[in-house]
């Protein structure tokens, strides 16, 4: 990508960056003359000194080189892995790559009520968008809108042990909330594909944003979104990525022809194989995902290959082609707080990374299309939103004296037991899952909407979002349209309300969501969420009780990691 009107296919809001002279700038902290900046001080007095012989120069040069390494370890996904590069080494033109990047001052909601943040933990949300804006009918449409064609969460753990990548597939049905793109408000959707959170109706990436926190229950720090040229001109930045299949592909879609092998592809040949899902497994977009993943982690390696990170023109042309391939949040729009990023990104090892896809299943309203696989995905989110890896075996929570667990900073992950911890379960004959809700906060204390729509994705309310907040109410309430008086009574179940808060409503359409208004009466319970440092309550008794959290991943969960060089399509 471009910056700016140079830009095509620039998401809803994305502000360019305008570059100044040619030349950093008096504010860049860089020497008038000097074209490029060096990330380090040292570099920058190395350079102007002359070399006093053969031998001190190969020390300088390999000290120049390992500290390169140290600094590009690795890096995150597409435009994040090239951007941590350019960072990283020697040549850094500051004024030059920070005119590159485009930006979106998104509105992500009130923060009382989005999930709870873990203090040093990162979730960046990468967006690879499907736009043909200005690149013709060579991928399909001509002009077509962007979507959210493929998306990844990446959550890196706090102490840096580790970092899961979560694909979610663009055919999954989810229920988009009202979002805002700068001073447009628009309506959120009950149920539409996940691909739609993005480009439709003036959607932005904080719209996306804000699905995939009310999806996961997760909170998210930054998003970075890239197009499809980002994956064409990064791959040749790098010379080329490796990719393998198990077979020959033919595919006339995304005109990928490779056969059985290992290839090294960039450029057309690499979009290609990013696309391709109709020749490879089952044919669908649960297919291409894998290859996605495979092409990614070997992108990783190629980066921080010996060879990438101590060419000082691999490393500019790596870097100018992430930045100009970048669009993010406000947040993250200076090359320094980029390069601030990438040093955090760079204390995982490659083969602590785990790719992995949300569960799930085929939709039963339309074949064609995906919903979670409960409970599994409700406890995939759940490691992630406390802090744990997917890695069969990780350790659990540490108990302390008292008896309770404690996460790795000492904080409790106890949470203090309320009337909904001894609720009655769920009917036996009901599914949870297909159960459209809408929390609102009426109690008059922040956060506590986010809390009950937590604990009831937990037990498998996985339509459940939060909403606006309530005029401040007495009692909590259960509303419900005609005919749907078992589903409330099961939606009160479980978030122990009593039989009388359930209310049928004249103002809810037979298709509407139930609505629950939280009123003073009601004490959230305990969440693996809030375990993991969110919201808590307390009961009436005042009794805490350890609330656990997943200790292990769901079974028969897909994952790739990046350091296997055997993975192939097949």
């Amino acid at each position: 990508m471009n910056s700016g009107h140079r830009r095509p296919g620039d998401a809803p809001g994305a502000s360019p960056r305008t570059a100044g002279p040619a030349g950093p700038g008096p504010d860049d902290h860089a020497p008038a003359q000097a074209p490029f900046q060096d990330c380090t001080a040292g570099d920058r007095r190395r350079r102007a000194a002359p070399a006093a012989d053969g031998r001190a120069a190969r020390r300088r040069g390999r000290r120049s080189a390992e500290r390169s390494r140290r600094a590009l370890r690795w890096t995150a996904v597409s435009a994040a892995l090239a951007l941590v590069a350019g960072c990283g080494g020697a040549y850094f033109a500051y004024r030059h790559f920070n005119g590159n990047i485009a930006s979106v001052d998104v509105h992500v909601g009130a923060e009382a009520e989005r999930p709870r943040a873990i203090e040093g933990a990162l979730n960046i949300l990468v967006i690879g968008t499907d736009s043909r804006v200005g690149l013709g009918r060579r991928y399909g449409d001509e002009g077509g809108t962007g979507h959210a064609d493929t998306t990844l969460l990446f959550h890196v753990a706090k102490d840096r042990s580790n970092a899961t990548v979560i694909s979610i597939p663009r055919d999954l049905m989810v229920q988009i909330p009202e979002c805002r793109t700068g001073s447009l408000r628009i309506p959120g959707e009950r149920r539409a594909m996940f691909n739609a959170s993005l480009g439709e109706e003036g959607r932005d990436p904080g719209c996306t944003w804000t699905t995939v926190e009310k999806l996961t229950g997760i909170h998210i720090d930054h998003f970075m979104m890239v197009n499809f040229e980002a994956v064409k001109s990064l791959s040749t930045a790098v010379g080329g990525v490796e990719v393998c299949a198990a077979k020959n592909i033919d595919d006339p879609d995304s005109h990928l022809r490779m056969t059985k092998g290992r290839h090294v592809v960039q450029g057309e040949e690499a979009l290609a194989f990013v696309r391709t899902r109709h020749a490879v497994g089952l044919g669908g977009d649960l297919t291409r995902i894998p290859l996605q993943q495979q092409f990614l982690s070997s992108m990783i390696r190629k980066i921080k290959s010996s060879d990438t990170l101590t060419s000082p023109t691999k490393l500019f042309q790596l870097a100018d082609a992430a930045t100009k391939a970048l669009t993010v949040d406000s947040g993250i729009d200076d090359v320094r707080r980029l390069k601030d990023l990438a040093v955090e990104l760079s204390r995982v090892d490659t083969g602590t990374i785990t790719f992995t896809t949300v569960p799930v299943v085929d939709d039963l309203r339309d074949r064609d299309r995906l919903a979670l696989r409960q409970p599994d995905a409700a406890q995939l989110f759940a490691l992630i939103a406390a802090d744990r890896s997917i890695e069969a075996g990780a350790a659990p929570p540490t108990p302390t004296a008292g008896g309770t667990a404690a996460t790795p900073a000492g904080r409790s992950t106890t949470a203090p037991v309320s009337r909904s911890s001894v609720r009655p379960p769920v009917p036996a004959l009901l599914d949870p899952s297909g159960i459209e809700v809408t929390v609102r906060n009426g109690t008059g204390v922040g956060r506590q909407a986010g809390q009950a729509t937590a604990d009831l994705r937990a037990k498998g309310f996985t339509q459940a979002t939060v909403g606006g907040n309530a005029r401040a109410a007495a009692s909590s309430s259960v509303g419900y349209p005609a005919g749907r008086a078992k589903e409330a009574a099961a939606l009160a179940a479980a978030l122990g309300l009593p039989a009388g808060s359930v209310r049928q409503s004249t103002s809810l359409d037979t298709g509407d969501a139930l609505v629950v208004v939280l009123g003073r009466d009601y004490t959230a319970t305990a969440t693996p969420g809030a375990a993991a440092g969110g919201p808590s309550g307390a009961s009436a008794a005042g009794t805490p009780s350890p609330v656990p959290v997943p200790t292990a991943p769901p079974k028969n969960l897909q994952r790739v990691q990046a350091d296997d060089e055997d993975v192939c399509a097949r």
